[in-house]
């Protein structure tokens, strides 16, 4: 008896010893470009996206899937992955689709990809680099996969990148160099084509999606396998490639879980009454492979039967079998009561091995006293079988027909479904996964094939996808056995939270939404985002949005510490807007070199408008020595990451041939169209004045007239300006010096000092029916408006005027104020502070003005 104790605690600690494991966060971004509409389309790429993400979910990645992209779906599809992505230990992008080189530099080409000028492969095909930077920003490590390396089917050959014209190669993609713990891996070698293969499936995505799978492997032995399996399928005329700087160990389909059992059991067991039921549960693989089961220990005092066959020490049956075990104990046996045990090991497909226990009380079953032990049995097998009914019907009603609210953004969210069982016999298998979001436990993320134990199920955590809205069903097997199962499914809806709604920023790399615009944040914006910052405090991205709100209801100093906590858990987005405060003076002295060093550190992490506000100092030598080259190469990677100001920026300096840049309109253009179809109002505005002067583009009065009404029906300053100008010549339209006059006003109340001063000069235009006041006020909003002093004339013009006009404009003026101010300085000094203060009482935005 001693000596089986002992037995029994050296196995207890066997079993029951435990790894150390976590749920890391790794994310997938699968695209295939299949229906290209300019050039032929691709075969291969749609049916390739579908095999590689269902790969990458069964090795519990968060997946993004996505098709047949054009430029803008791929700028939002890539901005919703970085989100997710942000702080993660493995992202990986997988892209089939075309590709090719211009001068060394790799780019995935979307689907409504023309190509037909010198500036279309900035403006519409995506930099293999750019995704690459943007990743190392985000996580750490990062893995490129790319089925992409075909001809350029492309009739045009000379593109402009940076600052020269380049001619595209013909085939493949170029080397790339990794940074470290990089890993880019080609479906061919440098310089060389893929193919697509005979089936559904190109050899490359192919061999991928079997290999992946294999469990345990690192992913370097994984492209190890299938380059041999590209290389056989092709007969040697495609060799995939990679260039590792991984320092880390990289196991895409991980299995470290050990099947599941419950605690040592108990059975007794009467001798001499033939083969009694053991009732042991089936042994359960959390990661969805099957198990077999070998016998270590039989029991000392009888047979181990399966099926009426003697089961012997080490022989291995299936772990569907082990509730079928039975034993038999001579006649003889436990008198009056002996004890025995049965040890047995589990193994999985994946190395996983745990060990199992069940005591024997033998007892003697002849006579009365054995008849009552069997009845009892039968009695205790019967009621066992319905409190496993009961414990699967009450599973099953705890989750069938439940939809749960879940935030979006905020990390795994607990689903508190109250489980109304612990039974370690119960456990549930995923009978159909979420098509987006990722279901995991503390421990482990779960995939499409697994499972989990009934005391985990309160544990059960979801997390949403960014950037999906439709609700998600889950469903589950719920057994006991493998008789007895009820299926059970719940809803899941992602659920934005209300001050992402109210003041989330677009472009945000760390935000959930596409973003409101400052003057689009309402009064509501405030009460919401406290609300979440008290609900998540360490979701940085709430503070922030928070300091955007409190900077829209004019409350300046209130935002500014709220920017810096923002900035410091991590919120990128954070540091550019204390930049922008230190830059335009905005509740704080102006120091642009302090601005330019928080430009630089949000740029440095992938922001985009941190790198074209650092671009745009770098290039004009804003309080910096000037590095053109830099600049400029910021300022595109903005534009490509869809940054409109970045876009306009660049049109100016195509335009012009600033700071040594060749002068090209018709680049300038491209940049100018790209923004207008992301319906930047400035874009618009600028485009327009390019259609009427015929720069870079055809001159076209009516297509400039229809983008100065579309820009100024968006609210842009500067368009109702444009657009007076057109009638106050009769340009494209007939004239109509009223018309003219009323867009010049409302120019004006938009801040635009432009349309203020040539609302003076309108006015003066009417000779001896002028109104000099009105002229005066006008010319005092041009140079109050004028921040930049863009006017140099304004003052001159306003300083002509006699003493009459003023007082009566500033009278007017003043008359227009709900508090009073003091009359210190000259009539024009006077003029000027009024103007200013009757603007800002009627553009109370400080972020705005």
């Amino acid at each position: 008896m001693l000596r089986l104790c002992g037995f029994i605690a050296v196995f207890l600690v066997a079993a029951f010893t435990t790894f150390d494991a976590s749920a890391d966060r790794r994310v997938a971004l699968v695209i295939g470009n299949s229906e290209y509409r300019e050039i032929p389309v691709l075969k291969n790429p749609d049916k390739d996206a579908d095999d590689v993400s269902k790969t990458f979910r069964l090795a519990g990645f968060e997946v993004f899937v996505a098709k047949d992209l054009t430029k803008l779906q791929f700028e939002e599809q890539f901005r919703n992955y970085l989100a997710a992505a942000d702080g993660a230990d493995l992202s990986v992008v997988y892209y089939s689709g075309h590709g090719f080189q211009i001068g060394g530099e790799n780019f995935l080409i979307p689907v409504d990809a023309s190509l037909k000028n010198a500036a279309d492969i900035e403006v519409q095909a995506v930099k293999l680099d750019d995704v690459l930077q943007q990743l190392r920003a985000k996580s750490k490590i990062q893995v490129i996969i790319l089925d992409a390396c075909r001809n350029n089917p492309f009739p045009r050959k000379d593109y402009w990148l940076r600052d020269q014209l380049v001619t595209a190669g013909n085939t493949g993609l170029a080397q790339v160099k990794s940074s470290l713990n990089t890993l880019i891996a080609f479906a061919t070698e440098p310089g060389a084509v893929a193919y697509d293969g005979a089936g559904d499936l190109s050899p490359f995505s192919s061999a991928f999606s079997r290999r992946a799978l294999a469990p345990n492997q690192e992913i370097r032995t994984v492209m190890a396998s299938v380059r041999r399996d590209v290389v056989e399928a092709t007969d040697g005329k495609q060799v995939p490639w990679e260039n590792s700087s991984l320092i880390d160990e990289v196991v895409l389909m991980r299995r470290a879980s050990r099947p599941s059992l419950p605690p040592v059991l108990e059975k007794v067991v009467p001798s001499g009454v033939g083969p009694v039921a053991l009732d042991l549960p089936e042994p359960v693989d959390v990661d969805g492979g099957s198990i077999t089961v070998s016998i270590e220990r039989p029991p000392a005092l009888g047979r181990l039967l399966l099926d009426g066959r003697a089961v012997a020490v080490g022989e291995e049956i299936q772990g569907v079998d082990l509730p079928r075990l039975k034993m038999d104990v001579p006649k003889g046996a436990g008198a009056p009561e002996e004890v025995d045990m049965l040890a047995y090991a589990t193994h999985d497909n994946w190395g996983g091995e745990a060990r199992g226990i069940m005591v024997f009380r033998v007892r003697d079953g002849h006579g009365a006293q054995g008849e009552q032990i069997v009845a009892s049995l039968e009695t205790e097998q019967k009621q066992q079988v319905l409190e496993r009914g009961i414990h699967i019907a009450g599973a099953a009603e705890a989750i069938e027909n439940r939809e749960i609210s879940v935030p979006v953004g905020v990390g795994p969210v607990p689903l508190k479904l109250d489980f109304p069982t612990n039974d370690p016999t119960v456990s549930l298998k995923l009978a159909s996964y979420p098509a987006t979001g990722t279901l995991s436990l503390p421990d482990r993320a779960l995939s499409p094939e697994s499972s989990l134990m009934a005391d985990e199920v309160d544990q059960l955590r979801y997390e949403p996808q960014i950037g999906a809205a439709q609700p998600v069903e889950v469903g589950f097997e719920i057994r006991a056995d493998s008789n007895s199962s009820k299926p059970a499914t719940m809803k899941l809806s992602p659920r934005v939270d209300p001050c992402d709604k109210a003041a989330g920023e677009p472009l945000d790399l760390q935000g959930v939404v596409p973003g409101l615009l400052p003057n689009e944040i309402g009064t509501e914006a405030v009460k919401a985002c406290e609300a979440a910052v008290k609900a998540y405090p360490d979701v940085a991205r709430f503070r922030y949005e928070l300091g955007r709100a409190l900077l829209a209801a004019g409350k300046v100093e209130d935002a500014k510490p709220v920017f810096e906590e923002a900035a410091k858990k991590g919120h990128v987005r954070a540091v550019y807007e204390l930049g922008y405060l230190h830059a335009t003076g905005t509740g704080m002295p102006i120091d642009r070199k302090q601005a330019n060093s928080l430009y630089a550190a949000a740029a440095d992490k992938g922001d985009p408008y941190g790198m074209m506000a650092w671009g745009r100092a770098l290039f004009n030598g804003y309080e910096v020595e000037p590095d053109t080259g830099k600049g400029l190469d910021l300022l595109l990677k903005a534009a490509a990451m869809g940054h409109t100001y970045a876009m306009n920026e660049l049109a100016a300096i195509f335009t012009e041939g600033l700071n040594g840049i060749t002068a090209d309109p018709a680049r300038a253009v491209a940049f100018l169209k790209a923004g207008v179809e992301r319906q930047d109002m400035y874009s618009m505005n600028l485009l327009g004045r390019n259609y009427l002067a015929g720069v870079g583009v055809g001159k076209d009065p009516r297509q400039a007239q229809g983008l100065f009404q579309r820009a100024m029906d968006l609210g842009q300053p500067y368009a109702p300006a444009s657009l007076a100008r057109m009638y106050r010549d009769g340009v494209g339209v007939g004239q109509n010096l009223d018309e003219a006059q009323r867009l010049f006003e409302l120019a004006t109340a938009r801040g635009d000092q432009s349309g203020a001063y040539d609302r003076a000069a309108l006015e003066m235009q009417k000779g001896d029916k002028a109104d000099q006041a009105i002229a005066v006020r006008y010319l005092a909003f041009a140079v109050a408006l004028d921040l930049r002093k863009e006017l140099p004339g304004a003052p001159t013009s306003l300083s002509k005027f006699g003493a009459k006009a003023k007082t009566a404009a500033l009278k007017q003026l003043r008359g227009e104020l709900k508090s009073k101010m003091a009359a210190n300085g000259s009539l024009d000094d006077q003029l000027v502070k009024v103007a200013r203060a009757v603007w800002q009482q009627a553009n109370p935005r400080r972020d705005l003005f």
